[in-house]
């Protein structure tokens, strides 16, 4: 299983790198997250699950720590991402003292990029769940929410509507203004947050890739 894995993290990261060489990208707002890395102080990324792809190539070799669930499928990203130069946490995004979550803590005070998928990794589509705040209270980091779409694409058939750009298409991520949350915040002002940026990333989303429709859009934020 393990050769599997291998093989299916060399096979991916070949197809991704062979489909990107044919795409454009724009970046909007790319300073919300540049004067940090300028200060030498590392961000958290914030991006929907089914928008990581466009993300992970063209935030390659930049050594972003990712947390990974240790679902079976999560095997298969780790190993395409980190073949395009991210590094790994598996574990959960819950509230408390995960492993998942003390892993990124460690990351982040070693001076590492994080990065999470704040609907992943099952759901549902488009509802902020709270982990990546709880992350930001605990170390001070900045959240950088990051939308992403592309002129044509397909989006498969999965619970994420996963987007794959189409070749020669336009690429365009857009960095949001970033966030902090206060140390003394509670789980009532985590979720209103999460709430509010979960909001600002669905209409961004659904401007950027028309038919988009999260379908947890209205509802509140999860902590799971």
């Amino acid at each position: 299983m393990k050769l599997g894995f291998e093989a299916a993290g060399v096979l991916g990261a070949g197809l991704v790198g062979a489909l990107f060489m044919t795409t454009r990208v724009r970046r909007v707002g790319a300073e919300h997250y540049l004067q940090f890395r300028r200060d030498g102080k590392p961000v958290i990324f914030v991006c929907w699950h089914g928008q990581m792809l466009p993300w992970v190539h063209y935030h390659r070799g930049e050594g972003i720590v990712v947390l990974v669930s240790e679902h079976a499928d999560g095997e298969y990203i780790t190993r395409i991402i980190e073949r395009n130069g991210f590094e790994t946490v598996r574990g959960s995004s819950t509230r408390g003292a995960t492993r998942g979550l003390l892993g990124l803590v460690r990351a982040a005070r070693a001076g590492r990029d994080l990065a999470l998928t704040p609907d992943g990794p099952r759901g549902p589509k488009g509802v902020f769940k709270t982990g990546a705040l709880s992350v930001a209270r605990m170390t001070g980091l900045p959240i950088i929410p990051l939308a992403v779409g592309a002129s044509s694409g397909w989006h498969l058939g999965s619970w994420d509507g996963f987007l794959v750009p189409k070749p020669l298409c336009k690429v365009q991520l857009e960095y949001l203004p970033p966030r902090f949350v206060p140390r003394d915040a509670d789980d009532a002002e985590l979720d209103r947050m999460g709430a509010q940026i979960g909001e600002e990333l669905n209409a961004h989303a659904a401007r950027l890739n028309p038919g988009w429709g999260a379908s947890g859009a209205a509802e509140p934020s999860g902590r799971a």
